[in-house]
């Protein structure tokens, strides 16, 4: 017969199954193996520290509120994590630390109780700054698509007090890697100056705030707390459409930090200008400092990540499972993050090796399947053409300045990969011989791997024509 807490964490994650599904409380859940409960501790082992990350954030209100209605109001939870897998020695544990009501300070209390606790005799901040300590530069995988704005972040964090580019406004599909950045500025402020007032807040819990403070009549108050901050960090903006009073708000806060050479960070799911409802003169200001794009990863930033993560969580990941991976995947962090999470999953449910099939069947769950795009000759002499900044008819002419060449080789070799067009076909359309096209293919595939420019040119094209 099963012992009495494992009896009890059974009915834990029925309610949390009850919550949020079978198959994300399998996922997610299932995994977990109650070790012991001692002195109101619960002790559960994990496959990897990547678990105990969702429960003490993603799932941090759901799992804490099953626990004390199960095991009672000071129940605690600790990890315990094997980092090599079947090897005894490297057992790491891990202390929750979202889930004793012991351990949260007054600024989590007001964020859960939509009430700011302020003394108004001395105002000054008394909080958790709300930042995830997985998430900074460090754990942040950078490649050319992403290189700009994480530059950006990463000199205002090491340059808090400096208006360079102060605002910093963030935007991006979502996604993408938004609040890990802004989340590492904070985390990197922190680490140099630890005495300095950091605040992650998400534009819903600052509303929250607000209107609390509204009905306590202690607006004045509000403006005040977060006009302390050295580093205001806000995510998703956009929410605070036709929100008149938050703005008034944010715009008072906004001016004094500014003024006062403080740094304020945004993210937002769009440009400030494609904003709607939101007072004109906030919008104006979030334009005096930097407005950058945070885009979808590249296909070989796509595989970074996949490494990244795949080591993190203990995986072995062949090319040729990453490969598939970053190949139809549609670019966001978090769909990367799933798969190699299902993966794991899987593999450990099942205990076989990780294949392309058990990749395949993961992606099947997760990936939207996406129609195959027909790609033909007309299409890539336009993107050739465009790459090269060159005027097509120009790559049909007996030209041999050096662009021109070169685009032209490309439009063999990419002709004779991604259509089924014969090289005498190739030759006809381009007005060359059969055996011009050959030595063009062959001389692009001799090159391609050692020759930086040729490589960037050849990824960049191919991967505008299928987009």
């Amino acid at each position: 017969m099963k012992e009495d807490f494992k009896l009890k964490w059974d009915k834990v994650v029925e309610i949390i199954t009850d919550n949020i599904g079978e198959q994300r409380a399998r996922t997610w859940f299932g995994v977990a193996e109650p070790l012991s409960y001692i002195d109101n501790r619960l002790l559960l082992k994990l496959p990897s520290e990547f678990f105990a990350e969702k429960y003490e954030y993603e799932f941090y209100n759901i799992l804490t509120s099953s626990m004390r209605r199960v095991f009672g109001p000071t129940v605690k939870l600790d990890y315990e994590i094997e980092i090599i897998k079947n090897d005894k020695d490297s057992k790491i544990k891990l202390s929750g630390k979202n889930q004793s009501p012991a351990v949260k300070n007054k600024f989590i209390q007001s964020m859960q109780s939509n009430s700011p606790i302020i003394d108004k005799k001395d105002p000054k901040p008394d909080f958790d700054p709300q930042l995830n300590e997985a998430l900074t530069f460090e754990n942040y995988c950078v490649g050319a698509s992403n290189k700009l704005p994480f530059t950006i972040a990463e000199y205002i964090a090491n340059n808090p007090g400096k208006n360079d580019f102060n605002p910093f406004f963030l935007y991006g599909d979502v996604g993408v890697g938004k609040t890990h950045l802004i989340q590492a500025i904070g985390i990197r402020v922190k680490e140099n100056r630890p005495n300095a007032k950091v605040s992650f807040v998400t534009l819903r819990q600052f509303q929250q705030l607000y209107q609390n403070a509204f009905i306590r009549k202690e607006i004045p108050y509000f403006i005040q707390w977060f006009q302390q901050m050295d580093v205001l960090l806000i995510d998703d903006l956009q929410e605070l459409s036709h929100k008149s009073g938050t703005t008034d708000a944010l715009f008072a806060i906004f001016n004094h930090l500014h003024q006062n050479g403080k740094a304020i960070i945004f993210t937002c799911d769009r440009r400030p200008m494609d904003l709607d409802g939101i007072a004109d003169r906030l919008i104006d200001r979030f334009k005096w400092g930097i407005t950058e794009e945070l885009p979808k990863p590249d296909l070989e930033l796509k595989k970074k990540i996949l490494e990244f993560k795949a080591s993190k969580n203990g995986l072995g990941l062949s090319k040729d499972v990453i490969d598939l991976i970053a190949e139809y995947s549609t670019g966001s962090v978090r769909e990367l993050e799933g798969i190699v999470m299902g993966i794991l999953t899987r593999s450990i449910a099942l205990n076989c090796p990780i294949t392309i099939e058990l990749a395949r069947e993961v992606m099947k769950h997760t990936v939207r399947p996406r129609a195959q795009k027909v790609i033909n000759f007309d299409m890539i002499v336009e993107a050739t053409a465009d790459f090269y900044n060159l005027n097509p008819d120009a790559i049909f002419s007996k030209s041999r300045v050096r662009d021109v060449a070169d685009a032209r080789q490309i439009i063999m070799y990419l002709s004779h990969k991604l259509t089924s067009l014969s090289s005498s076909a190739i030759g006809q359309k381009l007005n060359r011989s059969h055996t011009t096209v050959l030595h063009g293919i062959s001389a692009v595939e001799d090159r391609v791997e050692f020759t930086k420019d040729l490589k960037e040119a050849v990824n960049a094209i191919e991967e505008d024509l299928k987009k």
